[in-house]
C-alpha cells in the first residue's frame, strides 16, 4: 500500500485534563501517514487522483482547534475517524505529541499513536415475520446512514426454507458488503440495535424473527469468543447464506476453509442434489 507522510505539523490547541489546558491551550505536534493507492496519480500527474496533503494539514489544524478533549487518546481516535470518513484513504496512522505535558518532570514529549482503517465486512440478513422485504430494507437503510459505515454491494433477496426449527414460515434472506470503522464487537452492538428497532425479540434459537443480522466475515479475521464467532459458524452448510454471498462476493476466500464462496456454494448444491436423488 502506498503512503503519504505528514511529519511534525505544529498546532496550538486546547486539549488536556487540567482546566488551564482547555482555556490557555498549548502546542501539539501531529504526524500522519495516509495509506492509499497513488498509482493513477503518479501515472497521470493529477492531484484529484491522490490526496492534497496541504488541504489535509489545514483540516487537521481545523479539527484540533475546533474540538476540546481531555485525553490525547480521544483526540487521536476522533481525528483518525474524521480523516477516514473525509479522505479517499484506506488506513491512517496518527501520532499526536504533547511537548509541554504538565507532568512536573523534565521530558522531551508525550505522545499517543493510533492506526485505524476501513474493514470489509459481509453481513447476512434474514426475516420471516411481518413484511420481510421491508424489514431487510430497513436494515440496509439504517446501516447506510450509520456513521462509520459505508455500504458496498447488496444482494437480491431470496426465499429460503427455515433452518434448524423447520415448523415456521419461509425466510427472506440476503447478504450485503459493508465497510466499517467499527471493531467486530462494536459492529455487533450496532446490528443488535437495528434488530431491536425492527422489533426483534430473542426467544427461540433458529426461531421466527422480524430481522436477523449476522456478521459472516470481517476482513480475514478468525475469532471465537462467547459473544461472537467469526467467520460465522456453518456458512458452508447454509444455502441461504451462500446463495446471496455468491452473488456479491463469489471470489471471497473463507479464512478457515481456504476456499472461495463460489466453490463452497457449488459443493453444497451438489450435495443437496445427491441427497434428493437418494
Amino acid at each position: 500500500m502506498d503512503c503519504i507522510h505528514i511529519r511534525d505539523l505544529e498546532i496550538w490547541a486546547k486539549h488536556g485534563v487540567y482546566p488551564e489546558e482547555n482555556t490557555l491551550g498549548q502546542k501539539f505536534v501531529v504526524s500522519a501517514d495516509l495509506y492509499l493507492d497513488v498509482r493513477r496519480a503518479g501515472m497521470e500527474d493529477e492531484l484529484e487522483l491522490s490526496v492534497d496533503y496541504g488541504a489535509v494539514c489545514h483540516r487537521i489544524k481545523q479539527f484540533m482547534e475546533e474540538h476540546t478533549c481531555k485525553l490525547l487518546e480521544a483526540v487521536a481516535e476522533r481525528l483518525a475517524a474524521c480523516l477516514l470518513r473525509e479522505l479517499p484513504v484506506e488506513k491512517v496512522r496518527l501520532e499526536l505529541k504533547k511537548p509541554w505535558a504538565p507532568v512536573g518532570l523534565p521530558l522531551d514529549t508525550v505522545s499517543v499513536e493510533v492506526e485505524r482503517s476501513w474493514h470489509r465486512v459481509y453481513i447476512a440478513l434474514g426475516s420471516n415475520i411481518g413484511d420481510s422485504r421491508a424489514n431487510l430494507n430497513f436494515a440496509v437503510e439504517r446501516l447506510s446512514h450509520t456513521a462509520g459505515c459505508r455500504m458496498g454491494r447488496v444482494s437480491e433477496y431470496v426465499v429460503t426454507k427455515p433452518y434448524g426449527v423447520t415448523d415456521q414460515p419461509d425466510f427472506l434472506n440476503g447478504a450485503l458488503e459493508l465497510y466499517t470503522l467499527f471493531t467486530p464487537q462494536e459492529l455487533l452492538e450496532v446490528l443488535h440495535g437495528i434488530e431491536a428497532g425492527a422489533g426483534r425479540e430473542r426467544i427461540l434459537r433458529w426461531g421466527p424473527r422480524t430481522l436477523d443480522l449476522d456478521i459472516l466475515f470481517y476482513d480475514d479475521l478468525v475469532m471465537d469468543t462467547e459473544e461472537l464467532i467469526i467467520p460465522h459458524i456453518e456458512i458452508a452448510l447454509r444455502d441461504f447464506v451462500l446463495a446471496p454471498m455468491d452473488e456479491i462476493a463469489p471470489g471471497h476466500v473463507h479464512p478457515v476453509h481456504h476456499r472461495t464462496i463460489r466453490d463452497l456454494y457449488r459443493d453444497l448444491v451438489e450435495k443437496q442434489g445427491r441427497a434428493e436423488e437418494q
